[in-house]
C-alpha cells in the first residue's frame, strides 16, 4: 500500500469512471520516464508508463497502476501539480471518449479533404469557362 493511498472498505463503490489506466497532459516536453516513475510511484506501484513522441502527442502520457485505489490517491493528489512550471492535467483514461475523439478528428479530416476537393473542382471549372 502506498504513503498516501488509503484502502476504502470492501463495500464502498468508486465511481465508474475510475480505473488503473490514467491520462496525464500538459506534460513538459522534455520530460523523462524515470522523472514521471518518480512523481506517480509516490502514489503505489506503477505498472507502466507511456510517453507521447510524436508531434500530436508530445506533452501527454498513460500512467497504469497496479492498484485501482493507487490510481484514485494519484488523481486527487496530482491534479494541477507544478512539474517543470506546467500544471499537470491527471484524467482516468476512458476508452470511448478517446474512440468518439479520434472518429470525430478523422472525419474532420476527412471533410476538410472533401473541401479541398470542391474547390479544386470550382477551380477548373472557372478556369474551363474563362477559356470558351
Amino acid at each position: 500500500m502506498s504513503e498516501f493511498g488509503t484502502r476504502k472498505s470492501s463495500n464502498s463503490r468508486l465511481p465508474p469512471e475510475v480505473n488503473r489506466i490514467l491520462y496525464v497532459r500538459n506534460l513538459p516536453f522534455k520530460i523523462t520516464p524515470e522523472e514521471l516513475y518518480a512523481i506517480f510511484g509516490k502514489y503505489g506501484a506503477v505498472f507502466q508508463i507511456r510517453i507521447g513522441d510524436k508531434k500530436d502527442t508530445r506533452g501527454t502520457a498513460f500512467v497504469v497502476y497496479e492498484d485501482i485505489y493507487d490510481a484514485k490517491a494519484a488523481v486527487d493528489h496530482l491534479s494541477g501539480f507544478n512539474v517543470g512550471g506546467r500544471y499537470l492535467v491527471v484524467l482516468y483514461y476512458q476508452p470511448a471518449k478517446f474512440q468518439r475523439r479520434m472518429e470525430a478528428e478523422e472525419q474532420q479530416k476527412e471533410l476538410e479533404e472533401l473541401r479541398r476537393q470542391v474547390k479544386a473542382k470550382k477551380a477548373a471549372l472557372a478556369v474551363k469557362e474563362a477559356v470558351e
